[in-house]
């Protein structure tokens, strides 16, 4: 009896956290959200430190007709930004790329952080 009670209360518990999962998974995002996404990840290529979504220079207007019609086309967004980068050049993103280089330049400030407290650590073990 008590085993079979154990088993009902976990099955319950199982059952309780499928239902939560379910619940809060998001869907799919809509075209027109991927596509603000997008056009806010994407630099202006004329301007400087402005988003395509920002800007309303020719080639800002010309950036997010490409996204917007290579979202409708059924691309991914790794797709559309790589197509991007392949003909604007790697600074067309506002962030960097967190493969090659780039990840080199998102982990550099944590490995000097990293090296900075393992100094003070053998310092203040010193004296």
């Amino acid at each position: 009896m008590k085993v079979l009670r154990s088993f009902s209360l976990w099955a319950g518990a199982l059952v309780v956290v499928l239902a939560l999962v379910l619940v809060t998974t998001p869907s799919a995002p809509s075209a027109q959200s991927r596509i603000v996404h997008l056009e806010s990840l994407v630099k202006c290529p004329s301007c400087e430190n402005l988003s395509v979504a920002q800007s309303n220079a020719t080639s800002s207007v010309a950036v997010r007709d490409e996204i917007r019609h290579r979202v409708l086309a059924g691309e991914s967004d790794n797709q559309i930004l790589t197509s991007l980068e392949a003909t604007y050049g790697t600074s067309i993103l506002l962030s960097p790329s967190t493969s090659g280089l780039g990840a080199v330049l998102w982990l550099a400030p944590l490995v000097l952080v990293l090296a900075l407290v393992l100094a003070m650590v053998r310092l203040s073990r010193r004296r």
